[in-house]
């Protein structure tokens, strides 16, 4: 999963939902905080459940903010300011300093395979890998990382190709899916231990949570509105300003 972006109640469905199918690990490709209300909650729900996680571009942004703070009241859309100085302000000390703590990609081996647990890819935290990607850049990458499964998030969009032998796999996001589908996403891998050319399947899911709830914490808190129509609309901030105008 990824891309849980302070969305509690997005994050509990997942939660429920993968147990129900007997998971046995939770990898957490990052991107914890951002535009949602419950940044200090999920990052001690994620804590508890012992997922194997690491920081996202956004993560890091939000822990930049008290030095970027002028400079990105300049240049950055109010809204999407108001979204950085209020995650940064929000998070508890703990929870800070527990973010600042994690790196930016993990290599695991489990069943036999090489793994590459990233945000963005295996060249930048900010490069998206989604399903138009050209296959020359997938190409790359492989020889770049030198695994056999490649894990990301950021771009919120779900992915799952075989490029030069590799794997790429984006399980789109929990907490801010902006594809047009308001529904929660995330993926369930099962790696085979007799390994082999078909030692991976993956299955993309798609899960209704109470958006509502997400919602009504976004106004308590006196966020921006259009967070709460990313929710409900599965879109972007630019994409949804406009119906605000």
């Amino acid at each position: 999963m990824g891309d849980v972006h302070a969305n509690l109640p997005a994050l509990e469905a997942v939660l429920a939902h993968a147990y129900q199918q007997g998971v046995e690990a939770i990898w957490n490709a990052g991107d914890w905080v951002g535009y949602n209300a419950f940044p200090n909650e999920v990052i001690q729900r994620l804590r508890q459940e012992r997922a194997v996680s690491i920081i996202g571009n956004y993560d890091l942004k939000v822990l930049k903010f008290k030095k970027k703070k002028a400079q990105w009241q300049q240049s950055k859309r109010p809204e999407k300011y108001l979204a950085f100085e209020w995650a940064a302000k929000n998070l508890s000390p703990k929870n800070r300093k527990y973010l600042k703590s994690l790196p930016r990609e993990r290599r695991l081996y489990v069943a036999g395979q090489r793994i590459l647990l990233t945000h963005g890819s295996p060249a930048s935290n900010a490069e998206a890998l989604t399903p138009a990607i050209p296959e020359q850049r997938l190409r790359e990458l492989a020889q770049m990382a030198q695994v056999d499964l490649i894990a990301c998030g950021h771009s919120h969009r779900p992915l799952a190709r075989r490029v030069a032998g590799v794997w790429f796999i984006n399980p789109g996001s929990v907490g801010r899916p902006d594809d047009g589908d308001p529904r929660a996403a995330y993926a369930i891998l099962q790696l085979d231990p007799r390994g082999g050319p078909d030692f991976l399947q993956v299955h993309h899911h798609r899960l209704e949570y109470d958006v509502a709830r997400a919602v009504e914490a976004i106004r308590q808190h006196h966020l921006p509105e259009a967070f709460g129509w990313m929710l409900q609309q599965g879109r972007n901030l630019d994409e949804v300003l406009p119906q605000l105008a």
